[in-house]
């Protein structure tokens, strides 16, 4: 082999490398990238507690807004995840507990997540949950079924205009992250 093609093999490995390592440096920082912008989009909802006191509101009785809960699983997590109550009307500023269920269906234990998302998204900071299944991480045994709640309010605030929400939460398989 000559010095020449020795120079370019060692120059084409050298990039091979960098390159390598730009990707597991872009797939190492997609996570946090993911928060900034589903924060940024008002897409995740962050609580600092599990339960929070529950503040008094003038009900609005002269209108009511309907509140639509989705379940998704997010790849192939091994669960099942439905919502008892898929549409609850509400007036603004009364308070509702609504009751989710999953089941592990594999015969592994299982560390989930479920992250909450609204549509539209401006309508995330008039939605106050005090109960959230979501605020937890969920350990399910194999085969475990949980009933879940969330409880809710609809702050009297929120503009007029939206007269429809959609709360969607989607479990994520963090089984991964759990320390050993």
């Amino acid at each position: 082999m000559t010095d020449e093609r020795q120079q370019k093999n060692s120059k084409l490995a050298v990039k091979l490398v960098v390159v390598a390592l730009l990707m597991f440096g872009f797939g190492y920082a997609l996570v946090p990238l993911y928060n900034v912008l589903c924060d940024l989009a008002g897409q995740n909802t962050r609580v600092d507690s599990v339960a929070k006191t529950e503040t008094s509101f003038t009900v609005d009785a002269s209108r009511e807004v309907s509140v639509e809960l989705l379940t998704a699983l997010n790849k192939s997590i091994p669960l099942e995840f439905k919502v008892e109550t898929p549409i609850v009307k509400l007036h603004p500023g009364e308070y509702r507990t609504v009751k989710f269920f999953a089941k592990n269906i594999s015969k592994d234990r299982l560390k989930a997540r479920a992250v909450a998302t609204f549509s539209p998204g401006l309508v995330k900071d008039f939605v106050i949950k005090t109960i959230c299944f979501c605020e937890l991480e969920q350990i399910f045994e194999p085969n475990e079924t949980k009933d879940m709640s969330v409880r809710f309010v609809v702050d009297p605030a929120l503009p007029e205009k939206y007269k429809t929400i959609t709360l969607s939460y989607t479990f994520f398989d963090i089984t991964q992250t759990e320390t050993q």
